[in-house]
């Protein structure tokens, strides 16, 4: 999953430096992978099941292979010719050949190696279903946008971020804590994969010509402007619909209302996504990844709070 930031210039980045590999590991995606831990966490503390071990493993894991995925988006997304000399997102490492494949694809997996690696740990303290988790987590990484079927060129990859970013990795979270999934988790779960999915959802509604033409059919590719401005739209609201059903439902307390109060900057985003396309999208997906990180952690804080 890709996102906007402040992107390094190409002429200050030499190939194959240190600099390169920051570049490719993305690092201004990590919210997608420390806001699932943090509220898994703290779903963990609320039902009294907080283990500083596990908790930490868990972001060390998620972020790996956040950096795995992405690393493995730039070499996959450059061979099937999705990333060209029209890409209108910030630049990426093995098209710009700042990286090449093969150094690519060792980084990819390193990085999920090193991931499998804290998957051990956590086997050890949480059982075996912690090895289905971390080998569904990884299989789906690579999947993305690499194998024989490519979940992001077949309209799937909106799908995979939800099922990943919001229910796995919020209720493992909680799971190699607590031992069991408490009931708030699969709720609470909702609007961190919400709001996952609507940055992928903007660099999708940006992207859609260079996709379509690199055979990328990405639901803004299938369903046009409208559909994706749609769904980004839905996925706001639906974020924002949770935190009154967890206190209706008597599973929070009213803290967990602290989220709402980002409610005017996820309408402020809902509004320009609606009117700006190509380059013009850039911020949007920082900017959804801010409100990503704000709603996640007062969420969090919600959550501690009002248990």
């Amino acid at each position: 999953m890709s996102q906007a930031s402040a992107e390094i210039p190409r002429a200050v980045v030499r190939p194959h430096s240190a600099r390169a590999w920051v570049l490719a590991a993305r690092l201004q995606t990590l919210p997608a992978a420390l806001v699932p831990v943090a509220v898994g966490t703290a779903i963990a503390h609320a039902v009294g099941g907080f283990r500083a071990g596990p908790a930490l493993a868990a972001l060390l894991g998620a972020a790996l292979i956040q950096i795995g995925t992405n690393f493995a988006n730039d070499v996959f997304d450059h061979e099937k010719g999705a990333d060209d000399e029209h890409r209108l997102g910030p630049t990426r490492a093995v098209a710009s050949g700042l990286l090449g494949a093969r150094e690519m694809r060792i980084g990819m997996g390193v990085a999920f190696a090193l991931a499998i690696a804290t998957g051990v740990y956590l086997t050890a303290v949480a059982g075996p279903w912690v090895v289905a988790i971390g080998v569904a987590s990884v299989a789906s990484g690579i999947a993305y946008t690499g194998g024989p079927f490519p979940l992001g060129y077949h309209g799937l990859g909106d799908l995979f971020v939800m099922a990943f970013f919001g229910f796995v990795a919020v209720c493992g979270t909680a799971f190699v804590q607590v031992g069991a999934v408490p009931e708030i988790a699969l709720l609470a779960s909702v609007p961190v994969g919400s709001l996952a999915t609507a940055i992928l959802v903007v660099n999708n509604l940006r992207d859609r010509g260079t996709d379509a033409r690199a055979g990328k059919r990405t639901l803004a590719v299938r369903h046009g402007v409208g559909g994706a401005v749609a769904e980004y739209h839905l996925l706001v609201l639906l974020s924002y619909a949770v935190p009154p059903a967890l206190v209706a439902f008597g599973l929070a307390g009213a803290w967990v209302l602290l989220p709402l109060g980002t409610a005017p900057f996820g309408a402020i985003l809902c509004h320009r996504v609606a009117r700006r396309r190509g380059r013009d999208l850039n911020p949007i997906l920082a900017q959804t990844a801010a409100l990503l990180l704000s709603f996640g952690m007062s969420f969090a804080a919600g959550i501690m709070l009002g248990a």
